[in-house]
């Protein structure tokens, strides 16, 4: 049992040191655009202007959701599929993209309205 043990957890140390070259950018060091065609709690996917679709994970109470200038924030619950968003995100946990900032834009680059 003791080897077993000792076993899974050298593999799951070995799977840091196994990340992918991007994990020792800086946070939030990546971005990219696209339309929101899923969000939930934990998760968001957006289609880049090449059609890829691309998934970030979101932390619990992610709050980090602004305008383009960084006057008005927004909540999850803003978000919805058919927006165009620009997100910044990071790999660093095992290789998973995951959202550092995301901002709200309108179909044509520019800023979405405020409403309070």
């Amino acid at each position: 049992m003791k080897k077993l043990s000792s076993l899974l957890l050298a593999l799951f140390l070995g799977s840091f040191l196994a990340a992918p070259a991007s994990a020792a950018q800086p946070v939030g060091s990546a971005n990219v655009s696209g339309i929101v065609s899923h969000v939930s709690d934990s998760n968001i996917k957006i289609t880049d202007g090449t059609g890829h679709q691309l998934s970030f994970l979101i932390v619990p109470k992610f709050d980090k959701i602004f305008s383009e200038d960084g006057k008005g924030t927004y909540q999850m619950k803003d978000i919805k599929p058919g927006q165009y968003v620009k997100v910044y995100y990071d790999q660093k946990l095992l290789g998973q993209r995951h959202a550092d900032r995301i901002l709200l834009l309108r179909q044509n680059n520019a800023l979405k309205k405020v409403v309070k």
